[in-house]
């Protein structure tokens, strides 16, 4: 996890259901290349996913206090604060599900909810000082984080709440005729999601795109084999990429992008 600018990407985790973490982690490091290997903390299963070498995710099993949530990608944001972005948020009308912590070598995290109901985590890094710490959402490196997507019932709002704690901007607004606009948002001038209607979610959420070499076809075939959903692709986007959307075999969503069909 990297010291990265306030508002970027900086982390995406998933929580899976009891007894299936070395299942998820074998499931993504098939489809996306991952290496996975316990994180070493002392009294706490989690894993990490590498790409290339590169840090990109944590892998956890769903919280006890939480057990009966289904399986969930969650997106965190670097601050250069969490405890005051925490009280900022809950003051423009979020939810605070997990006050602000250390996490020993890492940072100090929170895990929100805005006040549509979609979670993101917050993490304000320890400063690194090594050459080779890397971040997790590079549209450049497969394996990585590419785009972050929110699917909300206010989306103008959700955007509002957002750009005022990230200090994001939009981007292009693309017409999706019954499903609304789908509006670009950046941060430092580069696109970095998409915001849109709720769509066919039953809840408001954020749907991790992770980047994929050469065809994203391939890489659907691969997913159901290996025991994943595919409900949407695959389908090229604006900048000729292809996407698809899944679940894997915990029914956690995520999404994959890639240039060729």
């Amino acid at each position: 996890m990297t010291n990265t600018d306030h508002g970027t990407p900086c982390w995406y985790e998933l929580t899976t259901s009891e007894g299936n973490l070395k299942q998820a982690g074998d499931f993504y490091g098939r489809i996306l290349g991952w290496r996975i290997e316990d994180s070493g903390m002392e009294g706490f299963d989690y894993h990490l996913a590498r790409s290339e070498g590169d840090m990109v995710a944590g892998l956890m099993v769903m919280p006890e206090d939480v057990a009966g949530m289904s399986p969930f990608w969650m997106v965190y944001f670097a601050v250069d604060d969490a405890d005051r972005v925490a009280a900022d948020a809950r003051a423009a009308g979020a939810s605070v599900h997990r006050e602000p912590a250390d996490i020993l070598g890492t940072g100090r995290f929170a895990i929100l909810a805005d006040p549509q109901g979609a979670a993101f985590g917050i993490l304000q890094p320890t400063p690194m000082t090594s050459s080779d710490d890397a971040p997790a959402f590079d549209q450049n490196k497969a394996g990585h984080g590419n785009w972050n997507e929110l699917m909300s019932t206010d989306p103008e709002a959700g955007f509002t709440f957002y750009a005022g704690l990230f200090g994001w901007t939009k981007g292009d607004a693309m017409d999706m005729g019954e499903m609304g606009t789908y509006q670009l948002f950046r941060h430092k001038g580069v696109d970095i999601g998409g915001m849109m209607g709720l769509g066919d979610a039953p809840v408001p959420n954020w749907l991790p795109y992770f980047g994929v070499d050469g065809s994203v076809s391939e890489r659907i075939d691969a997913i159901r084999a290996a025991g994943g959903i595919v409900h949407h692709g695959p389908v090229e986007v604006p900048g000729g990429a292809y996407i698809a959307v899944a679940q894997d075999p915990q029914n956690a969503w995520f999404a994959i992008v890639g240039p060729g069909k």
